[in-house]
C-alpha cells in the first residue's frame, strides 16, 4: 500500500493537525509508560524543524462520550514537553471558539495538544460538523496514529475530507514493516493469546487461511479447549463462542493449517502473586482452579514450531504475565522468537508491553504500536483511515 507521506506535504509556516495515539497508562497522575509518544517523535520533529505550528490530537481510554477528569490529557503534555524539549500547551476541549483563539496565537513552532477528542461522543460516529470544527484550525492534517487506522472516528478519518491529508512517518514505517507479510515467507506462524476469545475471534476465522500454523494460548486457548470438550476447570470460558469456534476449526482442517493447543496449563485458585500454583494437563483442569499460563510441556512444542518457522506474527500474551507466577510461558515464548531467525512481527498492546519488559524489543524484527489495527491489517480487513492517506 502506498501512501502519501509527511516528506510530500508542504507545512513550513503552516498549522499541522497531527493525529497521534497518546493512548498510554497512567499512575498516579504520570504517563507509565511513554513509549507511544517517543514513538511519535520523528514526525513532530520533522514537522518542528520545518517551521510548522503543530496542533495534536489524540484519545485516551473510553470515556464514551463524557468528560472523565482521570483520562484529561495534561500529564501527557508534561511528559512530552521533557520529549520534545520544548513546552507543550494543553488546552481543556478540542474545539470551539477558546480553543480556535489558542491556536491563532500560538507561533510557528509551538506545538499545542488538545483535549481528549473522545470526551465528545461525536467522535466515535463520525459526525461531519465535529469533523469540521476538528479541521478548522488546520492547514494540514498528518495522520500518524496507526493503532487507530480500523476506525472511521472524526479525527481519524473526517478531518481528511477537510484538508490535505499525509501519513506520519510511524504510520509509513508500520506500514512498510508490516506490507512484508503480503507475501511472508514460510512456514508462516502466528501466535495467538490474549484475556478474551472474543476480541480474537475474528482473527482466528481469517488467519486460518494465511498461516501455516496457529499456537494459541492465553484466555483464548481455554475457550477454544472447552469448544473442544475439555475440562477447563473454573477458568473464564466464553460460552457463547463455542459453536463458533469449532467451525474455525474445522475451516482450518479444510485448509491444512495446524492449530496447536497447551498441553499442560499452570493453574492457581486465585489470580494472586501469593497463589498456590500447579501444573496439570489442560484438558483436565480441576474444579476449582483456574489456568493462568501455558506449561512446560507446551513451552517447550511451541518453542519447536519457532524455531522451524520462517515468518512470525505474535497477537497477546500466553498468559497472566503481569503477576509472577504466571508469567513464565510468555516470557519464554518471548525469548525463543527473539532467538528465531524468522522475520518476527509484535501485535502491540499487552504483547508489546511483555516484550519490552523482558528486555527482548530490540531483537524482534518489528514491535507494532496497535494491536487491534494490527490484527485488522494482518486479517486484509480495509482500514478506513488509511484509505483517506492513499497515494
Amino acid at each position: 500500500m502506498e501512501l502519501r507521506g509527511v516528506e510530500r506535504a508542504e507545512v513550513e509556516g503552516k498549522t499541522v493537525l497531527v493525529r497521534v495515539d497518546f493512548n498510554v497508562p497512567l499512575f498516579n497522575g504520570h504517563v507509565g509508560d511513554d513509549a507511544r509518544l517517543v514513538a511519535s517523535l520523528p514526525t513532530l520533529h520533522h514537522l518542528l524543524e520545518r517551521n510548522a505550528k503543530l496542533v495534536l490530537i489524540s484519545h485516551l481510554g473510553r470515556p464514551e462520550g463524557k468528560v472523565v477528569e482521570e483520562l484529561r490529557l495534561a500529564p501527557i503534555a508534561v511528559r512530552l514537553t521533557d520529549l520534545l524539549g520544548r513546552p507543550v500547551r494543553q488546552l481543556d476541549d478540542c474545539v470551539g471558539q477558546t480553543v480556535a483563539d489558542a491556536i491563532a496565537d500560538a507561533s510557528l513552532g509551538d506545538v499545542v495538544l488538545l483535549e481528549n477528542v473522545r470526551f465528545h461522543r461525536e467522535e466515535a460516529t463520525n459526525e461531519s460538523g465535529f469533523a469540521r470544527a476538528l479541521a478548522k484550525p488546520g492547514d494540514v492534517f498528518v495522520n500518524d496514529a496507526f493503532a487507530t487506522v480500523h476506525r472511521a472516528h472524526a479525527s481519524t478519518v473526517g478531518i481528511a475530507d477537510h484538508l490535505p491529508a499525509y501519513a506520519g512517518l510511524l504510520m509509513e514505517r508500520e506500514i512498510n514493516a508490516l506490507s512484508r507479510l503480503e507475501d511472508p515467507k514460510r512456514p508462516y506462524v502466528a501466535i495467538v493469546g490474549g484475556k478474551k476469545a472474543r476480541s480474537k475471534l475474528g482473527a482466528l476465522r481469517d488467519l486460518v487461511s494465511r498461516v501455516d500454523e496457529i499456537l494459541i494460548g492465553g484466555g483464548v486457548a481455554l475457550t477454544v479447549l472447552r469448544a473442544i470438550g475439555a475440562d477447563v476447570g473454573d477458568s473464564a470460558v466464553d460460552e457463547a463462542l463455542l459453536d463458533e469456534i469449532r467451525e474455525i476449526e474445522a475451516a482450518a482442517n479444510r485448509e491444512n493449517t495446524a492449530i496447536h493447543l497447551p498441553e499442560d496449563m499452570v493453574i492457581g485458585v486465585e489470580l494472586s502473586p501469593d497463589a498456590e500454583v500447579r501444573t496439570c494437563s489442560a484438558r483436565a483442569i480441576p474444579p476449582g482452579w483456574q489456568g493462568f499460563d501455558i506449561g512446560p510441556a507446551t513451552v517447550e512444542r511451541f518453542c519447536e514450531r519457532i524455531r522451524a518457522a520462517e515468518t512470525v506474527v505474535w497477537t497477546g500474551p500466553l498468559g497472566a504475565f503481569e503477576t509472577e507466577p504466571f508469567s513464565d510461558g510468555t516470557r519464554r515464548i518471548g525469548e525463543a522468537v527473539a532467538e528465531s531467525a524468522a522475520y518476527s512481527i509484535i501485535g502491540g498492546g499487552e504483547t508489546g508491553e511483555a516484550i519490552t519488559r523482558y528486555g527482548l524489543a530490540d531483537r524482534m524484527s518489528y514491535i507494532s504500536t496497535g494491536g487491534g489495527a494490527c490484527l485488522a491489517l494482518l486479517r486484509g480487513k480495509q482500514l478506513p483511515a488509511l484509505e483517506a492517506l492513499r497515494a
